[in-house]
C-alpha cells in the first residue's frame, strides 16, 4: 500500500476503510494518560450539551406552566422522569453518533484518538452503545475499568475486551511540525 493510501486510511475526514489484520496488529493503543485525558475533555464537552439539553426541555415547560410544575419551581413527579430520560437519551445519542461509522468526538480529535472494532471495521450504533454501557458499569469502582489499561497484555481496558472495541492512536497530519522543529 501507497503511503498517500495509508494516510487517506486513517484521515477522521474520509470514512475510514476496514484496517487489515497486519495493520490492526501495527495499530498503538493510546495510553493511560491520553486516555483520562480524553475522557475528561469529553466530560466536559458532555456537561456542556446537557446543559443546553436541558434548558431546551426546561424552559418550555416552565413557560408552558407559568413557571411552576405541580406547585413547585423544579420539574418534578411525572415530569422528572421523562428529564431523566431525555438526558439520558442526549448522552446516548452524542456518543452513539460521535463513536459510530468512524466519527470522533471533538476530545478524540485533539488527543488523535479513534475507536475500531476487534475485527479493524468502524464502530457500529450498536457497537456504540454496547461499549458505552460496558464504559458505565466498569468505570462504577474507582475506574478499575481504564486502570485494567495498566495491566492488560495489549493496554486494553475492561469496557474495550467487553464490547470487543479499541482505540487507536492517529498518525499525526503530515503538516504538523514535531517539538524539534518548533524551537
Amino acid at each position: 500500500m501507497t503511503t498517500n493510501a495509508r494516510s487517506h486510511r486513517m484521515d477522521p475526514m474520509i470514512s475510514p476503510i476496514r484496517l487489515t489484520a497486519d495493520e490492526l496488529a501495527r495499530a498503538s493503543i493510546p495510553g493511560l494518560l491520553r486516555r483520562l485525558a480524553t475522557m475528561l475533555y469529553d466530560l466536559m464537552l458532555v456537561c456542556g450539551v446537557l446543559v443546553m439539553a436541558a434548558a431546551l426541555f426546561v424552559i418550555p415547560i416552565q413557560t408552558l406552566t407559568g413557571g411552576t410544575v405541580g406547585g413547585e419551581t423544579t420539574i418534578g413527579g411525572p415530569l422528572r422522569l421523562v428529564f431523566q430520560v431525555w438526558l439520558l437519551a442526549v448522552i446516548l445519542l452524542y456518543f452513539g453518533y460521535f463513536w459510530s461509522r468512524g466519527r470522533q468526538t471533538l476530545a478524540m480529535r485533539a488527543w488523535r484518538t479513534r475507536l475500531i472494532r476487534d475485527d479493524g471495521a468502524d464502530l457500529t450504533g450498536m457497537d456504540a452503545l454496547r461499549r458505552l454501557a460496558f464504559a458505565t458499569i466498569t468505570l462504577l469502582p474507582l475506574g478499575a475499568g481504564v486502570l485494567w489499561a495498566l495491566f492488560d497484555r495489549d493496554g486494553l481496558a475492561w469496557y474495550d475486551r467487553l464490547s470487543r472495541t479499541r482505540p487507536v492512536l492517529l498518525a499525526k497530519p503530515s503538516g504538523t511540525p514535531t517539538r524539534s522543529q518548533r524551537k
